[in-house]
């Protein structure tokens, strides 16, 4: 194959059909066409098909854009007519939950329930999560420090390292988040040295990541002057302050330059479990 033909980007239709939200099946179909660099999938959710009518209208809507079919379907019936349709017009398809359903089931001695969005019930997790994202806004950006001692996790940084998104996503995973900024030649609330339970993190990035970011932030809002906010070697400074004052405290530290939202939350939710650990 030429090089000009590895290039070629591949357009196709991705059908995620699901009796619940179907957040499981568009996490599953961003994961797996990551790993395909020149294919780009065009989604098409089909959500809370319930009903012999709602999946004759996706059914219809899969025959006029064919592609593949992820599913996850709990009722045998429509999990059928999915599956028959499918196999008479030669359409890949495939449930995502079968093989680690069926692994589980073998492993428990026990059998599936089919019960519909089974994960979503409005348990004590649930409400959990609620709450974490209300005081992740009531948290964010310095306010209501005292109110931090009931947090889980704290995050510091200097400005543009991710601190609220990063807080949000840690949040709904059921983690009491706040954040306070770093902001030069202001000191850290002396507050947070007796607070005996949050789990303090530091976040850091490149100097040139971050000046780009706040340069990009500032042409969003029409700002094109040139200012201590985002001059490379102000930037510089604010960055070996910050981390000069995490290893004084003992902060661990987080590099976010390359990490993802969910990547940088899955790296302080490892600290915090080994944390916990050595606590216990």
């Amino acid at each position: 194959m030429s090089t000009r033909n590895k290039n070629i980007s591949i357009y196709f239709h991705v059908h995620l059909v699901s009796d619940s939200t179907g957040e499981t099946l568009v996490a599953m179909m961003k994961a797996s066409c990551a790993q395909f660099r020149n294919a780009t999938p065009l989604e098409h959710l089909h959500a809370l098909v319930r009903s012999e009518e709602q999946m004759n209208r996706t059914l219809s809507e899969i025959e006029n854009k064919p592609g593949v079919v992820l599913y996850t379907i709990a009722n045998p019936d429509r999990r059928k007519m999915l599956e028959k349709f499918c196999k008479e017009r030669q359409i890949q398809a495939i449930s995502i939950l079968d093989q680690s359903l069926a692994m589980l089931g073998r492993y428990l001695g026990a059998s599936i329930s089919h019960e519909v969005g089974a994960q979503r019930n409005l348990d004590s997790e649930y409400y959990d999560r609620i709450a974490a994202l209300d005081y992740a806004m009531a948290h964010d950006d310095g306010q209501n420090v005292h109110g931090l001692i009931e947090a889980d996790i704290i995050l510091l940084g200097i400005s543009r390292t991710s601190k609220t998104p990063t807080s949000i996503y840690l949040a709904n995973r059921g983690y009491k988040t706040g954040n306070i900024p770093l902001v030069p030649s202001a000191p850290l609330p002396v507050i947070l040295d007796n607070f005996p339970e949050p789990f303090i993190v530091g976040l850091i990035a490149t100097p040139d990541r971050i000046s780009q970011i706040r340069t990009q932030r500032l042409i969003g809002l029409n700002e094109n002057r040139t200012t201590d906010y985002t001059d490379i070697d102000k930037v510089r400074l604010e960055m070996r302050d910050a981390k000069r004052m995490f290893v004084k405290k003992g902060y661990p530290v987080v590099d976010v330059t390359r990490r993802s939202i969910e990547e940088t939350a899955a790296k302080i939710i490892n600290l915090y479990q080994i944390q916990r650990r050595k606590r216990a």
